[in-house]
């Protein structure tokens, strides 16, 4: 069973995701950790993330594995170095690219292939698992979602001014949204939830009842 969860950023969709497989017993894909490892990589061989063929032949050459909550580059495990700014940028930036995106499903379906998964991203139930039995899009207010990322960050040691954080969010939002492959969209089919002023585990315990009540018996 396929289950996707879709979103822009800071709306709570990792955190629900993660979680919502933990309870399910399902396998975490964590497509955004996909593009950071581009990025990453990218920032690593200084290469620009707008330059469209560097940046496509590391997204089509480069291995990426998700074992366990770790991210793993050509066998390196990068998962701390990703939770930067600079990556988070970065990955926004490399993301619009229409090859970058396309390599990143392949990959997103083989991991997926025969199991039971959670997807969270920003193109799972449109583009990389259109046919999933249960699709979600999570949303919430600029603001909102701008102070959650500003705490994030702080947690990790990083000070970003609230304007700053919520200036980002909008223009992520917008780059997001025109992109021309896989823009952020809500699948038709899919549930839509505003977690604005939701808890966290009253959003989870809203998708857990809704995928079980899915699931076929036994």
């Amino acid at each position: 069973m396929i289950v996707t969860i879709d979103g822009p950023a800071g709306s709570g969709k990792s955190t629900a995701a993660r979680e919502l497989a933990a309870r399910l017993g399902f396998r975490f894909l964590d497509t955004g950790a996909m593009y950071r490892a581009v990025a990453w990589e990218c920032l690593a061989r200084g290469v620009r993330p707008d330059d469209d063929e560097q940046v496509a032949a590391i997204a089509n050459r480069l291995r990426i594995e998700l074992p366990a909550g770790r991210v793993l580059v050509d066998g390196r495990d990068v998962t701390e170095a990703l939770r930067t700014p600079e990556v988070t940028e970065a990955a926004s930036l490399v993301a619009v690219h229409p090859e970058v995106r396309r390599a990143m499903v392949r990959l997103q379906r083989a991991a997926a292939a025969g199991l039971d998964v959670v997807a969270e991203g920003r193109d799972q139930g449109t583009v990389a698992f259109p046919d999933a039995e249960c699709k979600f899009f999570l949303t919430a207010d600029a603001e909102e979602r701008a102070r959650r990322r500003q705490e994030e960050l702080r947690e990790q040691g990083s000070d970003v001014p609230f304007e700053q954080m919520l200036a980002w969010i909008r223009e992520r939002d917008e780059r997001d949204e025109q992109r021309s492959v896989a823009p952020l969209k809500p699948a038709p089919d899919a549930t839509r939830i505003d977690t604005s002023h939701r808890p966290i585990d009253e959003v989870i315990a809203l998708l857990e009842r809704t995928v079980r009540a899915r699931m076929p018996p036994g």
